[in-house]
């Protein structure tokens, strides 16, 4: 039996299996959902159709899609309060996709920043599913009628189309969709690369001692902590001309959750290398912990299915509540 909660406003957020997360993820993204699962209603996803813009191999995918939910559990995520599933378990994401596509424009689409960086840095053809890969976002935004969606600030353009896509229908339709609102955290919405402290944290990125990985071992933590870049000066400061040094002073309050003023006043006449192995000591201690469970819950595949089946059921009701009133409305007979 499925129970919704008709008091709480409606969050969605999801991360793409495609690849190990950085603490970029976790401080930007999961560990902020653990704040919100009292709040709101949350569904909580492993977008794996995302994936699949760029070529998988499907061992990888099948293992990262469950890694990433053994993940979302060990960052503190309940399944009592919060809907976790995997996104190809609910067809009406492809399905209402479609039907987003058709109230859809090209300009818009190709506009989008994303598209153009990554089709200008393909060397071969370019695959559909980059261009209309905003749309499937939008569906699964949609379909929950979602009131807030967590995103950084370099991820508000997807979500702006969103809205145009969603009021584009209601317009057409009648009122079908919430028209979300992002939701952007006030602390860790963005971490930086280590070594290139104007470019967000990537997985990506081409110097290893750019990123932090959630399963880094805490030796490798601290090396690529103590390498990341500073400058001349020696003082804690957080502002624009010390990129570096800001970037690691949000990692730590983002963690500890001292202040700007407390950080500054802390390590003032320091120099570096104790704000630095201080910095460290904060990751370590807070994914470690976490790295021990996410090891336990892989090892309870039974344990993570029935979560995810649990989760598909609950999303697939209120899916399908949305995808049937979208149908009726563009004037499909009903099955």
């Amino acid at each position: 039996m499925v129970i919704l909660e008709d008091n709480k406003k409606v969050i969605f957020s999801g991360i793409q299996p495609s690849g190990d997360l950085t603490l970029g993820n976790y401080l930007g993204a999961i560990k902020n959902w653990v704040k919100l699962q009292d709040e709101y209603e949350c569904y909580f996803c492993v977008v794996d159709l995302h994936a699949i813009t760029v070529k998988q191999e499907p061992k990888d995918l099948r293992r990262r899609t469950l890694e990433l939910l053994a993940i979302y559990l060990a960052a503190g995520i309940d399944p009592e309060k919060n809907t976790m599933f995997i996104q190809s378990h609910v067809p009406a994401h492809s399905e209402a996709a479609w039907l987003l596509t058709c109230s859809t424009y090209m300009g818009e689409l190709s506009r989008m920043t994303q598209y153009k960086v990554k089709s200008q840095n393909s060397a071969g053809s370019i695959g559909a599913g980059l261009l209309i890969y905003p749309v499937l976002m939008a569906s699964d935004i949609l379909l929950y009628q979602s009131n807030l969606v967590p995103v950084g600030k370099d991820q508000l353009q997807h979500l702006e189309i969103a809205r145009d896509i969603a009021e584009r229908f209601n317009k057409t339709y009648s009122d079908t969709f919430v028209i979300p609102e992002p939701y952007i955290g006030k602390a860790g919405a963005k971490v930086m690369d280590l070594q290139e402290p104007a470019k967000k944290m990537s997985k990506s990125g081409e110097n290893v001692n750019g990123f932090i990985l959630i399963m880094d071992p805490p030796e490798v933590i601290r090396k690529k902590v103590n390498r990341a870049v500073t400058d001349s000066l020696g003082v804690v400061k957080f502002n624009d001309e010390q990129l570096g040094v800001r970037n690691l002073m949000t990692i730590l309050m983002t963690i500890t959750g001292m202040s700007i003023e407390e950080i500054e006043a802390k390590y003032e006449g320091q120099g570096y290398a104790q704000f630095k192995k201080d910095v460290a000591e904060a990751v370590v201690s807070e994914l470690e912990p976490i790295q021990i469970k996410i090891k336990e819950y892989i090892g309870k595949k039974a344990y993570l299915e029935e979560i995810y089946k649990k989760g598909a059921e609950k999303a697939n009701y209120v899916a399908n509540k949305t995808l049937r009133k979208m149908q009726k409305k563009i004037g499909f007979i009903p099955r």
